[in-house]
């Protein structure tokens, strides 16, 4: 006796391309998990015929894709994955006082501190490329560390990439101690020092022996793809047109890429010669791309660090 039921799904308000991928390949990997199901996509119509058990799950799984989609910029086929292995909404975020981000070693929650960080928060999970532009100690970094170390705990990536322009501010590489990485590594510390606020020392060694996070310099990005990874171009405003667009595309697939910087803290000799802000101007039109800009008034550090911003600003226009 067949006990084999018929069922059509249609999807509503929403494209189909969005829900079965580039060529279909995420309604294809979704299929491998029923291979007793026959299913037929006809524009924004699904058929489905076999076990009722199966075409119930199969509902549900879609249900969850769907969801994950009003969250991303695009579905692949790790998103189905990580659905099956009990990740079904990983991009959840309350936008509240009490979100949490991710916890701290000690178990203290990293959360979003004021709305233009919340605002940070909400565009990382709506585009692929996110410019946060502001004054020190705004948390810029460390929030978009936070949001990295998230997603990797989530599995929603499978690499963390830290980078920074090798540029002096007042000191000279040449003159510093020891090999180019131990030149290098005090432009990286304050990346370390995020990275080690949120996972433990020896996990953090671990991962960075086995290449799951990599802090390097930004020229060691020419030449890369980097796909299904978390990327955060630090101190953007020290990159020249040319360097920010040779990172830019270094954007592979299933990839989120967060840059930083302080447009009043450039370091270059050629103030001018700096690429953050025209960069975010050429892009700014861009479907998938965000720029959150902080102020004075978001600074999260020391009281006194937002007087002694507005004090140099000051000082510059007289």
């Amino acid at each position: 006796m067949n006990n084999n039921e018929k069922k059509t799904i249609r999807l509503e308000a929403i494209d189909p391309v969005e829900i079965y991928g580039a060529a279909n390949k995420v309604l294809e990997a979704l299929c491998t998990y029923f291979p007793n199901l026959k299913v037929v996509a006809r524009g924004n119509e699904i058929i489905l015929e076999g076990r009722p058990t199966e075409i119930e799950e199969f509902a549900a799984k879609l249900n969850m894709l769907i969801e994950r989609r009003r969250h991303k910029m695009n579905l692949t086929p790790y998103d189905v994955e990580d659905i099956f292995d009990g990740e079904s909404s990983p991009d959840r975020f309350k936008l509240s006082g009490e979100s949490v981000i991710v916890h701290g070693n000690d178990g203290k929650p990293i959360k979003a501190r004021n709305r233009t960080q919340q605002e940070m928060v909400k565009a990382y999970f709506e585009n692929d490329l996110i410019y946060a532009v502001g004054p020190a100690g705004t948390g810029k970094t460390y929030i978009a560390i936070a949001l990295a170390v998230r997603a990797l705990k989530n599995r929603e990536i499978k690499r963390i990439i830290l980078t920074r322009p090798a540029v002096e501010a007042g000191e000279r590489l040449g003159f510093l101690p020891g090999d180019l990485k131990d030149k290098l590594d005090p432009y990286l510390q304050p990346l370390y020092d995020a990275l080690g606020d949120m996972i433990p020392a020896k996990r953090l060694q671990e991962f960075m022996a086995e290449g799951t996070i990599q802090i390097a310099p930004l020229a060691y990005m020419r030449g890369r793809t980097l796909d299904r990874a978390c990327v955060i171009l630090d101190e953007a405003q020290n990159t020249n047109l040319g360097q920010l667009k040779m990172f830019l595309t270094r954007m592979g697939c299933d990839a989120k890429f967060i840059v930083t910087g302080d447009a009043s803290q450039i370091d270059l000799p050629n103030k001018k010669d700096s690429g953050l802000l025209r960069g975010i101007e050429l892009t700014k039109d861009i479907k998938g791309v965000k720029t959150i800009f902080f102020k004075n008034e978001d600074i999260v550090r020391h009281p006194l660090v937002t007087k002694i911003v507005k004090a140099f600003e000051k000082g510059e226009t007289q």
